[in-house]
């Protein structure tokens, strides 16, 4: 049978969608196949690599178009009616008129669309003809194509620094260890670097690889949009199968550097490949003022019928009451004149014609220009840009600006988003002994130090409860300084410290040697120079951070740089500056480290006299750097695939164990004494959500030994040791378990992040039995990852523990005020994260979620008849509080911490009710140690159930389904990618952004759309009673005293400017106080602007001479009506009185009103027009009232008001003040 025969093409069809829905794909080389037929590609089923973005196509983009904006149920109704005029027996005035509105609005849309889809079809045409590399089997060499020709198959070469152009398999690499790197910016956002290796005893033709000797099957899942999943084996001729992973898959869009060239085969390719299946395009929000208006056009349609329904009576009794018949109204083509009732069922469709602007056609498309205005002006608010990152607001959501000035509660992350993501290293446990790193505390509190006293003051909050313990003063003196009051206070040495290398600024990688841990660590060093075959477990300790991680060492030519869209312009990194800064601000560390209170922890204690040394000398090793240089000499760099891996990088480097390099097989490490130790890696097990922790088993160099170094959260690591302190332990074992896990505790309190090291010495037999199920696992398709993290369960048992670190998680900038002012505007905020209790807590204290005199209601409960028990007795306490009568108009403040297990108990269908009652009671709800999922369940269940709008706002991958569940989600774009900036509907880069993106352009955008939208119907409806009036003159014949035209153009063209530039140009309140009060966010009805008043005047003005020249025309048949009335005193007369008195009850009203009881609106801007700097005093006023920790107000204050002065420490301002203990359940 022919190939071009329809049956056989449509049996070809069929056979290809089985082949693509099948859960497994077999594929082979294309090479032997080479010049035949498309009938006899094994592959052919699959889609080319070419891909199409666009919507439309040329012949189809008109009927295609209006079918897409006939889903707008206006555009249906105004076409209908433009047809309904083409009836003669009721048209109200030319049918041809009544087309001009709906085709103008029908043709810009169009233009509009077909712009963009253009657009979209250049982007494609592009992208399908990038070059690329395919192996003919003619050529017998890679020969250049295009990205479309590469097919399912192909074997495609990608050099470094290119594009991938498919989803490939990867099979030869130039490193001799078959290494690559890739970077998938283009992807997720993350710009580090990740290693991916060649599928192993594929390449049998070392060091070139030659395509056609490729004779195995690749047998792969079907295509799916995760990003970090892939099951694929290899079947070689002789059966035996290869498992391959993520680990050896270049996805398309990804790029190749620090690798000279990759060689893969192609299993992806086109619109199959997880980059285009993760290409969504733009989401789509409705605004929850654009479903209210919805509701208000069905209004405007009843009332509409309703007027119509006037009509049509009102000419039935008009025809009834005529004493015969008049010789105007025209008989039909029978001769004769329609009884009053047909004429009145005609009449009634006449009114709709006629009064059908009280619909406004062009209302739709004025609100997308006002958002494209609005959003215009939020993108270039210099207020919102970050120097640092040189980026500034990104807006992904065209259509939901308005929902910005509505935001009930916000969900937040806390690592990155609160916090810089920036891991210092700060202190740190070994074997039960504990090392606080004085000198490396004090070199954090110098570059801590604020600029000036008067930043000292207005930063400072009330400390946060003690716990009963204490560090030592000279280590935690300057945090407690600092982490209690507010965000830390960058000087320009902190600010321009930066580095080109993400995690590597000198905050991050400078980290001075603690004196006492520096002298056991050569004591230690000591036991290998003497041959001995036992390790110290300091020396195990350093080694464990230096090689338990997914660090790469790259070259400097290829560095990781930092998260940001447009280059960096405006830091400084030149080290005299910063060493000058640095001395400066030496000369005040006496004051600044005053004890303020003893503090006693473990062995350590400071001593007055301790000189301070920031800068080490720099050994031959180069061990220790006076500038914090993040690049060797030779140009060696780290690239960290999270801030936390750095830090102990770093922090093992500071102590002489510098990682110098690291393969699939192998990783180099450089000791102290410059002794370069090579441990071959035997295997990785990477961390995952459900483990908490990741091992390397290796063989050690020195004792031949196959050791597993484990690293994670104290919690998963305790666990395996014993609970709660390996009580099956003895000894000196047990102690140091019990001491370290009381150091743990001691850093959680001050809030730092803790991970726990652990040593685990594996025998060759183990190692033996344990790799034959873990090589099998690692070759399963089913249930692969489960049978992978089994084995590494099986591994992970027995472990020693080595010690522990405290890292800290630096407080943004401006967080503390942010929230506060947040709170202040009405909105409740809840932190979501993935930390233990202590740390949480602590950063809640510290920015200002919690409070010293909060009711903190902490719930942690083991099951759940103890939860329900403990959530029905605070739900009864709370609400009790709440019903009693001497506690009318005061609202306590209640903080509820929770912690994971609990959230998945309350989140059940049983208790989620009553955890939402008693959840929106409290004023802020911190949980910690939530999963991704509970993030997002905990965003919908508040939605959804309290019927409120949310705000969700992250800066990593664990917070992309807490963000798209949010009705706004907003990414931050931190130091670990852009997965959240890619999910989200706005992008800023710094917390502190929120408060004037909401508090002022949320205010703004929702005010002047709002009042744009009551501004439409009244002018609609202004012209609509006109003629309805008029009917009552004219014998409901629906007829108009203008001309049609100038009826028609009314709503289109002669009012449309004003509402538009309302919506844009309109503010009520200046930002300077909308920032300073920020109780206006909830409140306000919009202004007139001066650009307001003059775009109005303009319109009438217009409106005007185009109906004066219009009218002017002897065609037009208007018998020069307005120019008589134009030459007529009595006419202006007539507007200025009728102006007047339409308008002067509702101005009577606002005036009475705004003088009796003013609104905080009219307050506030009465404080506008108070000159610069006694507005100024105000405000600084009303901040520290609001500030002062001693002061609980039972609600919102009004505003300062200018024409009624009071100091804020005054009586009249102190209102209901409530004193509230905190309490744990």
């Amino acid at each position: 049978m022919a190939w071009w025969n329809p049956l056989a093409q449509i049996r070809d069809a069929l056979t290809g969608q089985r082949v693509r829905e099948n859960d497994l794909r077999r594929l082979v080389s294309n090479l032997p196949y080479e010049g035949l037929g498309k009938k006899k590609q094994p592959n052919r089923h699959f889609p080319g690599n070419s891909i199409k973005t666009t919507k439309y196509t040329l012949l189809f983009f008109i009927p295609l178009n209006l079918f897409e904006q006939f889903h707008r149920l206006a555009n249906i109704y105004f076409v209908g009616l433009a047809i309904l005029n083409f009836v003669p027996v009721v048209n109200a005035f030319e049918p041809e008129v009544a087309l001009i509105p709906i085709c103008v609005i029908l043709s810009l849309t169009a233009l509009k669309d077909a712009w963009e889809d253009f657009r979209r079809y250049q982007s494609d045409k592009k992208l399908n003809n990038m070059p690329c590399f395919i192996y003919s089997r003619k050529d017998k060499q890679f020969v250049e194509r295009r990205w479309k020709d590469a097919r399912v198959g192909d074997f495609v070469k990608a050099l470094c620094n290119e594009i991938v152009p498919a989803d490939l398999l990867l099979l030869h690499t130039s490193d001799r260890n078959g290494m690559c790197h890739i970077e998938t910016s283009n992807l997720d956002g993350e710009t580090n670097l990740k290693e991916r290796k060649v599928v192993p005893g594929l390449c049998v033709t070392e060091p070139d690889f030659e395509p056609e000797s490729f004779n195995s099957v690749v047998v792969c899942e079907k295509p799916n949009s995760n990003l970090n999943y892939f099951k694929c084996y290899v079947e070689k001729p002789n059966e035996e199968k290869v498992g391959a992973g993520i680990g050896s898959l270049l996805l398309r869009g990804c790029t190749v550097r620090n690798t000279d060239h990759a060689v893969g085969f192609v299993v992806y390719a086109g619109h199959e490949t997880k980059s285009m299946l993760n290409n969504n395009g733009t989401r789509y929000k409705r605004s929850k003022l654009e479903r209210k208006l919805n509701v208000d056009v069905i209004f405007c349609v009843i009332l509409l019928l309703a007027m119509c329904l006037v009509g049509a009576l009102g000419h039935f009794f008009w025809r009834q009451a005529l004493p015969g018949v008049p010789p105007y109204l025209v008989p039909n083509s029978n001769g004769q004149v329609d009884s009053p009732s047909l004429s009145s069922f005609y009449m009634f469709f006449s009114m709709i014609i006629l009064l059908q602007v009280l619909i406004p056609i062009s209302l739709y498309v004025s609100i997308e220009l006002v958002k494209i205005g609005q959003i215009f002006f939020i993108t270039q608010d210099i207020d919102l840009y970050d120097e640092e990152t040189d980026s500034r607001i990104q807006c992904k959501a065209l259509n939901i600006t308005e929902d910005l000035g509505q935001i009930e509660y916000i969900f937040s992350d806390k690592t990155g988003t609160l916090t810089e993501n920036k891991m210092v290293f700060r202190r740190c446990s070994i074997m039960g002994t504990e090392y606080p790193h004085k000198e490396n505390a004090i070199r954090l509190a110098v570059i801590d130090e604020p600029e000036s006293e008067e930043e000292v003051i207005y930063t400072q909050q009330p400390q946060s409860p003690q716990h009963g313990w204490s560090l030592d003063a000279e280590a935690s003196s300057p945090e407690g300084t600092h982490r209690h009051h507010g965000s830390r206070q960058k000087n320009k040495f902190a600010g321009n410290a930066q580095s080109n290398v993400a995690f590597s600024s000198p905050l991050e990688t400078e980290v001075i040697p603690d004196r006492k841990l520096l002298g056991q660590v050569s004591v230690a060093e000591s036991t290998i120079s003497s041959s001995s075959q036992k390790m110290d477990p300091y020396l195990d300790f350093f080694l464990a951070l230096a090689i338990c991680n997914t660090v790469v060492v790259s070259m400097a030519t290829a560095r990781r740089q930092r998260t940001h869209k447009y280059p960096s312009s405006f830091q400084s990194t030149n080290p005299l500056d910063n060493f000058s800064n640095l001395l400066t601000k030496a000369s005040s560390l006496r004051k600044v480290f005053a004890p303020k209170r003893d503090r006693s922890f473990s062995d350590a204690s400071f001593k007055e006299d301790d000189r301070f040394n920031p800068f080490p000398k720099v050994d031959d090793s180069g061990v220790f750097s006076s500038r914090g240089q993040t690049v060797e000499s030779n140009g060696r760099n780290y690239e960290a695939e999270s801030p936390d891996e750095a830090a102990l990088v770093y922090a093992a480097k500071a102590y002489g164990f510098i990682l110098l390099s690291r393969t699939p097989d192998s990783v180099t490490v450089r000791l102290p004494s410059g002794q370069v130790l090579v441990f071959e890696v035997l295997d990785t097990l990477t961390f995952d959500s459900n483990r908490k922790r990741m091992s390397v088993l290796v063989r050690h160099p020195i004792t031949k030994e196959c050791v597993l170094y484990t690293k994670g959260a104290d919690y998963s690591i305790m666990e395996l040791l014993g609970a709660p302190y390996a009580e099956h332990l003895s000894g000196n074992q047990k102690t140091v378990v019990a001491d370290t896990q009381y150091h743990l505790d001691c850093y959680a309190k001050e809030g730092l992040r803790t991970l726990c090291f652990t040593k685990k010495v594996v025998s060759a037999q183990d190692y033996n039995v344990w790799s034959v199920s873990r090589q099998s696992a690692m070759a399963a398709i089913d249930g692969r990852e489960q049978l992978i993290m089994d084995t590494a369960v099986q591994l992970e048992t027995n472990l020693s523990l080595l010690g522990a670190t405290g890292i800290e998680d630096r407080l943004q900038e401006g967080v503390p005020d942010t929230i506060l002012a947040l709170r202040e505007a009405g909105i409740k905020v809840w932190v979501l994260t993935g930390d233990k209790l202590e740390t949480a807590v602590n950063i809640g204290y510290a920015c200002r979620l919690l409070e010293d005199e909060d009711l903190v209601i902490n719930m942690s409960c083991k099951n759940k008849l103890v939860c329900t028990s403990i959530l029905d007795s605070t739900l009864e306490e709370v609400r009790r509080y709440g019903n009693d009568p001497r506690n009318v108009d005061t609202t306590p403040d209640i903080s509820l911490v929770i912690d994971g297990h609990t959230l998945a108990m309350l989140l059940s269908k049983d208790l989620h009710g009553r955890f939402v009652d008693l959840a929106k009671r409290c004023r802020s709800v911190l949980c910690c140690r939530v999963t991704p999922l509970q993030k997002s369940g905990m965003v919908k269940l508040i939605r959804e159930k309290l019927k409120v709008m949310t705000l969700a706002v992250g800066d990593g991958a664990n917070d992309v389904n807490m963000i798209q569940a949010a009705d706004i989600g907003i990414g931050i774009s931190g130091q670990e990618g852009m997965q959240a900036v890619m999910a989200s509907d706005f992008a800023i880069s710094r917390f502190k952004h929120l408060k004037k993106l909401l508090l002022v352009h949320g205010h703004w955008c929702y005010t002047r759309l709002a009042n744009m939208i009551i501004y439409f119907f009244f002018k609609n409806l202004a012209n609509v009673n006109l003629l309805f009036w008029y009917q009552f003159f004219c014998g409901f014949t629906a007829t108009a005293m203008l001309d049609y035209w100038l009826l028609i153009f009314f709503n289109l063209f002669f009012t449309s400017a004003p509402p538009i530039m309302f919506g844009i140009m309109d503010r009520d309140v200046s930002a300077e106080v909308l920032l300073g009060v920020p109780e206006l966010y909830r409140t306000g009805q919009g202004a007139g602007t001066v650009v307001h008043w003059i775009i109005m005047l303009g319109s009438v003005a217009v409106s005007f001479i185009l109906t004066l020249l219009y009218t002017s025309c002897i065609t037009c048949n208007s018998y020069w009506t307005l120019q008589k009335q134009l030459a007529d005193p009595i006419f202006y007369l007539i507007c200025i009185i009728t102006t007047v008195v339409a308008l002067l009850p509702r101005y009577t009203f606002h005036v009475m009103r705004n003088s009796i009881a003013p609104s905080p609106i009219v307050q506030a801007r009465h404080l506008d027009r108070l000159d610069a700097s006694t507005k100024e005093v105000w405000i600084k006023e009303w901040r520290g009232y609001r500030g002062a920790g001693a002061v609980k107000r039972s609600k919102l204050s009004d505003p300062p008001s200018p024409n009624n002065p009071r100091t804020p420490t005054s009586p009249d301002n102190l209102e209901n003040e409530i004193t509230l203990t905190s309490f744990k359940i």
